[in-house]
């Protein structure tokens, strides 16, 4: 089937299969290998992705669901670099094998994006469907609070 959606700022006009998932087709078709495939059962976050600002697991929705939306993936927000999220979590020390960050950066981005200035509580639920077994969380919730801070005092 033929669709058409923005990836990353950029409109998308393609086949679809009517039973991909769309974390398989942003990776497998679009070459977007940020988004990670853990359970493809929507438990651990790895496949998070934001549809029109909202953290989704991309394994639980099929690609035609998206059809006219929006998708942001881990490539959208470093596009000139690494975005300040990304770098609050390699200053936090939020990241070591790396397979959960980019789910965990776009669930904690589209916090941000609803809550500029959460509590550590709404951090915390923000965050409870990624799955990171190497940090803990604690590193990872500073680094998301480091930049709600941060955004505050610029105004952003």
């Amino acid at each position: 089937m033929r669709m058409s959606l923005k990836v990353n700022g950029a409109a998308v006009e393609t086949e679809v299969s009517p039973i991909s998932r769309l974390s398989g087709f942003l990776r497998d078709v679009l070459g977007l290998t940020g988004v990670k495939e853990g359970c493809c059962e929507g438990e651990c976050g790895a496949c998070t992705v934001l549809l029109d600002d909202e953290p989704v697991n991309s394994c639980l929705m099929l690609a035609f669901q998206v059809a006219g939306c929006e998708i942001v993936t881990i490539e959208g927000l470093c596009r000139n670099g690494i975005s300040d999220l990304q770098q609050a979590f390699l200053e936090m020390g939020a990241v070591q094998c790396g397979y959960c960050t980019p789910g965990m950066v776009l669930a904690a981005e589209g916090l941000l994006r609803a809550n500029p200035n959460p509590g550590e509580a709404e951090i915390r639920h923000a965050l409870a469907g990624n799955i990171c077994r190497c940090t803990g969380f604690e590193t990872i919730v500073r680094a998301v609070a480091a930049e709600a801070a941060a955004r505050q005092r610029a105004g952003r």
